[in-house]
C-alpha cells in the first residue's frame, strides 16, 4: 500500500471536533475495519485532519469506505519509506476515524477529511489485498476524579497557554477550543496532536488509554517545549535590532545552536559525539586524555562558524586518531628474516648482522628501545631500497620520509597552534597514516638539509634519533609526549660531512661500499632482469643476458658505484625487445654484443688501456666523492717565469694547498730525490675543470707528476696512486681506500700506491679486485718516486 500524507484541502485546515467523540464512537462500529498506513502524522481522537490519498490501492479503499459507514483505522507506519505497508512495519495501535468529506483531484489523487474517533489495538489482519482489513478492540479512556488529576490538568492548561502565546502555529480558535475543555482525555489529545513531538513520541501517548499517564508524559514535553520557544523569543529579542544579512545568518546559527543546545543536541552534536567516543575506546596515555576531553569541551562553547573551533576539531582528531598502544607483531624467527633479506638484497652483510642482533635482543627482552642505524654509501647500492626489506622482514610498517632539501624545523617537530592550516610533523603523520607506533621510518638522505630563518631540521631531530630522549617526544602541535622509542629509524647519506656531529654522534653508523663488478652482474641476474622484464611484460625467456652481455653493460655504458645505472639500461634493453616482440610476434631474441652496439650505441665508457697517462707530468689519483670512488689525471707543466704556481681544475682551498705543500716538499728536498729544478712557472690542472674537487687524497699524485716533469720520466702505466704529502715527504693515510680501489679496478689500473698506515683499510678491498690489483704500501715521497718512474 503506497503511505498516506498529511495534505490540507484547500479550504480546510487541522481543527477541533467541536463534539466530543466519545459521542460518535457509539455508534455502530463494525468489526472488520481497513487499515491505512500513515507514514507523517499521528491522528488522536477529536482530531479533524485532511489527509492525500495517491495510490490506486488507497483510493480503493476510499470508495469502499465511502459506501459502507465511513468507519477506517488509521496506524502510524514503523518505517516512512515503506512504499507498500505490511502488518509488521505497523504500530499495532491506531486511531479509529470516520471519513467526513472528499475530493478527487484531477491526477485521481483523493482528498478526505477524516475524523478521530477513538483508540483501538489491532487484533489479527484478516484481509491484506487489495489493502489490509483486520478486528480491532477500541481503548476507552480511563480517567479518574482526584486532586492529583486535577493538578494535572490545571499544570498542563497553563503551559499550553503559554506555549500558544508563543507559537506562530496555533490560531485562537483552536487554542480556545482545547482549553476549553471539560473531557481531560480529549483534552490531552489534542494538545498532543497541535505540539511539536517527534512521532514516536506521539504513538507513545496514543498507546497511552491512562488519562492521568498520558498527562504525566505529556508535561515533561511541555515543559520542554515552552523552554525552547522562550528561548527562542528571547533570541529574536536580542538581535531584532539593525539586521543586515550577514547578522540575520548569525541570528539562524545561533537560533539553530541555541535550540539543539536547549534539546541536548549541541551543533555539531554528533560530531562531538564521536570524537567523545573515540576518546573513550581509543587507548590514550593520560595526560593525552585529559588535553582531548577538555578541548571536547571547550569545542562544545564554541561557534562552529569560528575559526578556533576548526582548529581545535583538528587537534582533537589528531590526539583520538594516533596509535598511542597500537603496534604490530615482530616476526622473531631469525632464520625466516635472514631468507628474506638475503633473497630482497645481495650482499650488505654487515647490515644483516646488525639487523638479526637487534631481533635476537628483542626475542630475549621482548622490548627493547629500537636502534638509530645510518647507512651511509653512494648512490644506487640500495640503501633506500633496504629499510623496506628491513619492515618486511621485521613484519613492520614502512614509511619513507625524504630530508633532502628539507630547511623548515616544522617539517619535524609540527606546526604550533596559531592558524588554521598547522599540521603535526612529519614523523607523527607518518605514525597517525601507519597506524602503528613500532614503524621502520625511513629518513632519506640526512646529508642534504639545510637551515634558514624557519629553523634547523638537523638540530630537531637531535630528540627524535636519541634513544634516551624520544621514549617523550614532543611534537609542537600535538603539545603532548609521544613514546618513539619503539620505532626503528634508519637514515641514509652519501657522506657524513655535511651531517653536524651532534647528530651523528646519536647514530649508528653502517657503511655500503660500492659494488663491484661481479656483484652487479649477480644483482642483475636475481633482481634487477626480473623486475625489468616484469615491468615491460616480457617473460624471463624473452628477456636474457648471458654473462659477456651483461659485462659489456656494466663496464662500457655504466660507470657508477651502484645499479642504478645499470637497472636503466637493462630497461632500455627490455623496451627494444618489448618492441621487437610486439611488431614481429617473435618470442625470443638473440642479445649480444652486436645487438648492443645496434640498438643502444656505441660505448659510453673508453676501454681500459685509454685511462693510463703516456706523457711525462701525467699522474693518475685517485679520489673519494660522494658517488663512489674517481680516477683523477693531474696533469703538470712548466714554462719560463718567476717560479709562480698556478693551480686550475676547480680545485678546493684543501687541494689547492696539497699542491702548494707538494711543490714545497720537491724542491726542498731535490737533491735528496735527484730532481733537477730550474727557475720557471708551475702550472696544475686537474680535469674535468667543471667539476669541483677538493681533499688532501692527490699530493701524492700531483708530487709524482712534478717528479716526472722534472726528470722528463714517463710514470708507469696503468698506475694510480692516493695518499697525502707532507713538507718533510711523508706518506700520511687518507680515507675511502675501498672505494678508490674499486674505481681503479674500473678503470683499467693494475698498480695502486697506497700510504702504508692504510694497510688495514686494503684489508676490507674485496678479494676479486686485490687479486686484480697490485698494491704498494709507501712511507716517503722518494719511495712513490722510485716505484712510479720508469
Amino acid at each position: 500500500m503506497i503511505p498516506i500524507h498529511k495534505e490540507a484541502f484547500d479550504t480546510l485546515e487541522v481543527s477541533i471536533n467541536p463534539e466530543p467523540p466519545e459521542t460518535a464512537a457509539k455508534e455502530s462500529v463494525p468489526q472488520k475495519i481497513p487499515v491505512l498506513g500513515l507514514s507523517d502524522i499521528v491522528v488522536f481522537p477529536g482530531m479533524l485532519t485532511p489527509l492525500l490519498i495517491e495510490s490506486a490501492e488507497g483510493g480503493q479503499l476510499i470508495n469502499d469506505v465511502l459506501a459502507g459507514n465511513r468507519f477506517l483505522g488509521l496506524v502510524l507506519q514503523k518505517n516512512a519509506e515503506a512504499e507498500n505497508p505490511a502488518p509488521q512495519d505497523l504500530y499495532d495501535h491506531g486511531c479509529l476515524a470516520r471519513i467526513q468529506k472528499m475530493v478527487k483531484g484531477s491526477d485521481e489523487s483523493v482528498r478526505i477529511l477524516i475524523e478521530g474517533l477513538d483508540r483501538f489495538k489491532i487484533e489479527r489482519y484478516v484481509a491484506l489485498d487489495p489493502y489490509l482489513v483486520a478486528t480491532l478492540t477500541t481503548l476507552p479512556s480511563r480517567a479518574e476524579n482526584s486532586p492529583e488529576m486535577t493538578a494535572l490538568i490545571r499544570t498542563a492548561k497553563s503551559q499550553f497557554e503559554k506555549i500558544a502565546e508563543l507559537s506562530n502555529s496555533l490560531n485562537e480558535d483552536a487554542k480556545l477550543a482545547i482549553l476549553k475543555r471539560e473531557n481531560p482525555a480529549v483534552m490531552v489529545d489534542l494538545m498532543a496532536g497541535n505540539l511539536n513531538l517527534s512521532l514516536p513520541d506521539q504513538q507513545t501517548l496514543l498507546q497511552t488509554p491512562d488519562v492521568k499517564t498520558r498527562f504525566k508524559r505529556l508535561l515533561p514535553w511541555l515543559s520542554r517545549e515552552l523552554e525552547v520557544l522562550t528561548l527562542r523569543s528571547k533570541i529574536q529579542k536580542d538581535v531584532s535590532a539593525s539586521m543586515s544579512k550577514s547578522q540575520r545568518d548569525f541570528f539562524l546559527r545561533e537560533q539553530i545552536r541555541a535550540i539543539q543546545k536547549e534539546l541536548g543536541e549541541s551543533d555539531p552534536a554528533a560530531e562531538i559525539l564521536r570524537l567523545r567516543k573515540q576518546a573513550d575506546d581509543q587507548v590514550l596515555e593520560p595526560e593525552a586524555k585529559s588535553v582531548c576531553l577538555r578541548e571536547l569541551d571547550r569545542l562544545q562553547h564554541t561557534p562552529p562558524s569560528s575559526a578556533e573551533y576548526t582548529v581545535a576539531r583538528s587537534y582533537v582528531e589528531w590526539l583520538v586518531e594516533l596509535p598511542w598502544k597500537k603496534s604490530t607483531q615482530d616476526k622473531l624467527d631469525l632464520n625466516e628474516v635472514a631468507k628474506i633479506l638475503d633473497a630482497q638484497h645481495h650482499g650488505l652483510n654487515q647490515v644483516k648482522e646488525r639487523l638479526l642482533e637487534f631481533l635476537a635482543v628483542l626475542k630475549l627482552k621482548q622490548h627493547i628501545k629500537g636502534p638509530i642505524l645510518c647507512l651511509v654509501g653512494p648512490p644506487g647500492v640500495g640503501k633506500t631500497s633496504l629499510g623496506k626489506s628491513v619492515a618486511d622482514a621485521l613484519g613492520r610498517r614502512f614509511a619513507r620520509i625524504v630530508l633532502g632539501g628539507m630547511r623548515d624545523e616544522a617539517e619535524i617537530r609540527g606546526h604550533r597552534r596559531t592558524y588554521v592550516g598547522a599540521l603535526p610533523g612529519r614523523i607523527m603523520r607518518a605514525l597517525w597514516q601507519l597506524q602503528s607506533n613500532n614503524p621502520v621510518i625511513l629518513l632519506d638522505e640526512c646529508d642534504k638539509m639545510s637551515a634558514d630563518d624557519r629553523g634547523d631540521p638537523a638540530a630537531a631531530l637531535l630528540e627524535v634519533l636519541d634513544p634516551q630522549q624520544n621514549e617523550s617526544f614532543t611534537d609542537h602541535y600535538l603539545d603532548v609526549p609521544f613514546d618513539l622509542s619503539r620505532v626503528l629509524f634508519i637514515a641514509t647519506a652519501n657522506w657524513l660531512d655535511p651531517v653536524p656531529p651532534a647528530l651523528q654522534d646519536r647514530l649508528e653508523v653502517i657503511e655500503l661500499p660500492s659494488y663491484t663488478p661481479t656483484e652487479k652482474q649477480l644483482i642483475a641476474e636475481r633482481h634487477l632482469i626480473p623486475q625489468q622484464a616484469d615491468e615491460h611484460g616480457l617473460q624471463k625467456s624473452q628477456l636474457q643476458l648471458n654473462g659477456a652481455v651483461l659485462k659489456r653493460l656494466i663496464q662500457g655504458y655504466t660507470r657508477e658505484a651502484g645499479v642504478r645505472q645499470l637497472s636503466r639500461q637493462i630497461a632500455r634493453v627490455a623496451r627494444k625487445a618489448a618492441r621487437r616482440i610486439a611488431v614481429d610476434q617473435s618470442t625470443t631474441i638473440r642479445i649480444d654484443a652486436d645487438w648492443l652496439a645496434k640498438h643502444l650505441g656505441p660505448e659510453r665508457y673508453p676501454a681500459a688501456d685509454a685511462e693510463t697517462p703516456n706523457e711525462c707530468g701525467v699522474a693518475c689519483g685517485l679520489a673519494w666523492t660522494p658517488a663512489g670512488g674517481e680516477v683523477l689525471h693531474i696533469e703538470v707543466t712548466q714554462l719560463p717565469g718567476r717560479e709562480r704556481l698556478t693551480l686550475t681544475g676547480s680545485l678546493g682551498d684543501v687541494m689547492k694547498e696539497s699542491a702548494q705543500a707538494a711543490l714545497t716538499c720537491l724542491r726542498s728536498q731535490s737533491d735528496i730525490l735527484g730532481l733537477h729544478i730550474t727557475p720557471a712557472d708551475i702550472h696544475v690542472h686537474v680535469p674535468a675543470g667543471a667539476t669541483p674537487k677538493d681533499g688532501p687524497s692527490a699530493g701524492i699524485a700531483i708530487a709524482v707528476a712534478l717528479a716526472s716533469l722534472f726528470t722528463r720520466r714517463q710514470i708507469h702505466p696503468a698506475l694510480a696512486m692516493t695518499g697525502e704529502v707532507s713538507l718533510r715527504g711523508r706518506i700520511l693515510p687518507v680515507g675511502g681506500i675501498r672505494e678508490k680501489a674499486l674505481a681503479a679496478f674500473r678503470s683499467g689500473i693494475t698498480t695502486i700506491l697506497v700510504p702504508d698506515q692504510n694497510r688495514h683499510d686494503w684489508l676490507a678491498v674485496p678479494d676479486e679486485v686485490r687479486n686484480r690489483i697490485a698494491v704498494r704500501f709507501v712511507k716517503q715521497i722518494g719511495d712513490a718516486i722510485s716505484i712510479s718512474l720508469s
